[in-house]
């Protein structure tokens, strides 16, 4: 008898994945997790200067300015560290101090990204942390809130 916990659902109506597939997306989570972190860093910059920036307000740019944010994606071992430059977002410096760290799985992501539930959900129901600088990561939270969906 296995004391395991049961696979969860992987959303409402939708049927648990079989166990193979899970056990692939762990050896792939642990293969991702390993890789650099420079690339997906680089392609979410050039996103988010085309999604977020031009929606940026000048309080915020100033208040984000020049500090290291971590996004780690759990569920695929993937981690971005990005910064907000006078020029738009750009990969963070090696060794540059983590003032924000913000952890959840990519279905998450995608659901704040869509509007479909916002950042103060997530983290009551533990499926965001935060983690560093407080205020830091209240200002970005308000900010993204009055922004709205980045993505429809």
């Amino acid at each position: 008898m296995s004391l395991a916990p049961p696979p969860r659902s992987t959303g409402p109506n939708l049927p648990t994945p079989p166990a193979w597939l899970n056990q692939a997306a762990e050896r792939l989570r642990r293969i991702v997790e390993r890789l650099p972190v420079q690339p997906p860093s680089f392609v979410l910059a050039r996103v988010l200067d085309r999604m977020l920036l031009p929606r940026l307000p000048a309080d915020a740019r100033a208040a984000l300015g020049n500090r290291t944010v971590e996004i780690s994606i759990s569920d695929l071992g993937l981690c971005v560290r990005l910064q907000l430059a006078p020029g738009g977002f750009r990969v963070a410096p090696s060794g540059s101090e983590t003032a924000l760290r913000i952890v959840a799985p990519a279905s998450s992501y995608l659901r704040l990204l869509r509007g479909q539930d916002d950042a103060d959900r997530l983290f009551f129901e533990r499926l965001l942390v935060m983690e560093g600088d407080t205020e830091m990561g209240l200002v970005l939270k308000n900010t993204l809130d009055a922004i709205g969906p980045l993505w429809r």
